[in-house]
C-alpha cells in the first residue's frame, strides 16, 4: 500500500491547506472553543475541509483527524491503514500569531506511522517522509506554495546530535513547560556523561519533534498530554532520520534503556502517553 502512495500529492494537498489558512491568519478572525476548552478556529474547519477532500481523491483509507475524530474504537479498530490528520497542530501558535503552528498529515500501518507530512505555512518550513526513502525538509516561500524541486530539498538530519561537554540541546513546548519537564531537564544535568551545561530551546507545535529530526535539537520530553494526531505526522519523518518517539517510562534514562517503547497508534484511547524524543537507542 506504502507503495502506492504518491509523496508529492500528500504534500500538495499539505500546501494547499496551508495556503488557505494563511489567507486567515493574515486578517482578523474569530475563535470557538470546544468542550474541551481547546480553540477552534476558521482556518482549522478550512484546513480540515481541504485535507479530508483532497486525501479521498487520491487513497480510499479511511481519515482520522482532529476536527474529525468521533469514529468509535470498535470501528476504528479495524484499520490496518489510515490518515491521521491535525488540520492545525498549535491552534494557541496561530492565534497568537507567532508563526508556530502546522499542518500535519499522517499514514499510519498497524500502529505505525510510516509517512508523514508536516508544513508551517508562516514559516515556510516543509517536512516529509516516507518509510524506506527518508526524512527530507524544503523551504517554501510566498502564497503560491509549489511542491518544491529536487534542488530544494535537503536530507534529515542535517546536523548531527550533540554529545558530552558541548551542551545537550533540550526543546520545550512554549505552552505545557511543565513541573515534570523542569524536574527531568534538571535530572539530566546531573547525569554523566550525558551533559551539564544543557541548552533549553523552545518552539510550538510539531515543530519540536521535527526539530529533533533534522538535528538542530538532541531530544524533547513531552510530560504533557497530547494526542495522537498532534504527533503522528512529525513521528514519522522522527523515525525515518534515525531518532525514535519512546514511551517516557521506558526511555526515562538516557544511559540506561531497558525495553525501549516507541509510541503507537490507532489504540482505544487516543491519548498518547508522554514521551521522549531522541537518537534511536539499541535494544539491551
Amino acid at each position: 500500500m506504502l507503495e502506492t502512495i504518491d509523496m508529492n500529492q500528500v504534500i500538495a494537498i499539505a500546501l494547499d491547506a496551508g495556503k488557505a489558512v494563511m489567507e486567515i491568519y493574515e486578517k482578523d478572525f474569530d475563535v470557538e472553543y470546544k468542550e474541551d476548552k481547546s480553540p477552534l478556529t476558521e482556518a482549522d474547519k478550512k484546513a480540515h475541509e481541504i485535507i479530508t477532500e483532497g486525501l479521498q481523491k487520491i487513497s480510499p483509507l479511511p481519515i482520522l483527524s482532529e476536527e474529525g475524530k468521533n469514529i468509535p474504537y470498535e470501528e476504528r479498530k479495524n484499520w490496518e491503514r489510515y490518515w491521521c490528520v491535525d488540520p492545525i497542530d498549535g491552534t494557541k501558535e496561530f492565534i497568537k500569531k507567532n508563526g508556530e503552528f502546522t499542518v500535519n498529515v499522517a499514514l499510519i500501518e498497524n500502529g505505525e506511522p510510516v509517512a508523514g507530512v508536516v508544513f508551517a505555512p508562516a514559516l515556510g518550513e516543509l517536512y516529509w517522509a516516507q518509510r524506506g526513502e527518508g526524512a527530507f525538509k524544503a523551504c517554501v516561500r510566498g502564497s503560491g506554495f509549489r511542491v518544491p524541486k529536487e534542488e530544494d530539498i535537503q536530507a534529515l538530519p542535517m546536523k548531527e546530535n550533540r554529545k558530552g561537554a558541548k551542551g545537550l540541546r533540550i526543546v520545550a513546548s512554549k505552552s505545557h513547560l511543565n513541573d515534570e519537564t523542569k524536574k527531568f531537564i534538571e535530572s539530566l544535568q546531573n547525569t554523566e556523561p550525558v551533559t551539564r551545561n544543557p541548552e533549553l530551546l523552545s518552539r510550538g507545535s510539531s515543530l519540536k519533534l521535527v526539530m529533533v529530526a533534522e538535528g538542530s535539537a538532541d531530544i524533547y520530553p513531552r510530560l504533557a498530554p497530547t494526542m495522537e494526531w498532534d504527533t503522528a505526522a512529525a513521528d514519522a519523518i522522527v523515525r525515518e532520520s534515525g531518532k525514535m518517539v519512546y514511551q517516557y517510562h521506558t526511555a526515562s534514562s538516557m544511559q540506561h534503556p531497558t525495553s525501549l517503547i516507541p509510541v503507537v497508534y490507532n489504540k482505544e484511547n487516543l491519548l498518547n502517553p508522554w514521551f521522549i524524543v531522541q537518537e534511536r537507542k539499541e535494544q539491551r
